[in-house]
């Protein structure tokens, strides 16, 4: 997919991607009422928005899925792209594109082990 700068560049979160956020997010900001300023999901968080940052900049900045390995769960997408996450969590997302903007749809945050299923990779 080619990317021209000249274009607006929209994220938007979709679904899974939405409430796994604002879960997050929730969880963090009763955290740091209760004092605590660094945990696994503050972590988290800021690896997704410094990933949401970098996709306003350059939306192909992920790894594309080759098309036969995209999974059921997504076979209705023409591209996905992933983002690694800190600890071994992974973004998921799809850009569509027109003659005025880019559109980056973030259709999962989700746990490397999660991830393992939805792709159907097994352990050694």
């Amino acid at each position: 997919m080619k990317y021209e700068k000249s274009r607006t560049i929209r994220i938007v979160l979709l679904d899974e991607a939405k409430e796994a956020y604002e879960k997050l997010k929730s969880g963090v900001s009763d955290e740091l009422a209760k004092g605590i300023s660094s945990s696994e999901n503050q972590t988290l968080l800021r690896s997704i928005d410094q990933k949401i940052e970098l996709l306003r900049l350059n939306p192909v900045a992920g790894i594309a899925i080759k098309k036969k390995s995209i999974p059921p769960k997504y076979s209705n997408l023409n591209n996905l792209w992933k983002l690694d996450l800190s600890s071994y969590w992974r973004m998921l997302y799809t850009l569509e594109t027109n003659e005025i903007e880019i559109a980056a749809f973030i259709l999962d945050v989700m746990p490397h082990p999660k991830y393992d299923k939805v792709f159907g990779y097994r352990k050694k």
